[in-house]
């Protein structure tokens, strides 16, 4: 597996990635931009050759302070440390560029998904804590939690 980015340029693969999640990207309009938002935000993947396995997107927010603004392992490869590696990466490229709090937003424990409840559990072990639950931030159905990490905390 090769890690490209931050200029990945890989869209239609980042689709298909997502594509293979319905569980967790199954509003259209928001995989799709999700997928578009690859080539324009700094993004990191794994993959071979054209094909991308895995990726994690950023977003800016302040200076000090950024997002994981999508994350997602194809469903094939998943549970083989594809995402754990991808954060690490991304946290010592921001770490580097002087950042110190690092946050992901995902849906809020108050919703029955087994899938977000994994996405939470995937969150905590790597050191991020809830900060604050949003109600209707996304959707009334998708109340969205806030974790938070300090970089340079590990």
């Amino acid at each position: 597996m090769e890690l490209h980015g931050p200029d990945l340029q890989r869209e239609a693969q980042c689709e298909s990635v997502l594509r293979s999640l319905p569980g967790w990207f199954g509003i259209e309009e928001a995989l799709r931009r999700y997928a578009a938002d690859t080539a324009r935000l700094p993004t990191f993947a794994l993959g071979d050759g054209d094909s991308v396995v895995a990726f994690l997107s950023l977003a800016e927010h302040f200076a000090e302070s950024w997002e994981v603004h999508c994350m997602a392992v194809h469903a094939r490869a998943r549970h083989a440390g594809h995402g754990t590696y991808l954060l690490e990466h991304a946290q010592r490229w921001l770490a580097r560029r002087g950042v110190r709090f690092l946050q992901v937003k995902t849906v809020a424990h108050t919703s029955d998904s087994q899938a977000y409840a994994q996405t939470r559990q995937f969150y905590l072990a790597r050191g991020f804590t809830p900060l604050e639950i949003f109600p209707t931030l996304w959707a009334p159905q998708n109340p969205a939690l806030q974790l938070v990490k300090v970089l340079g905390s590990d």
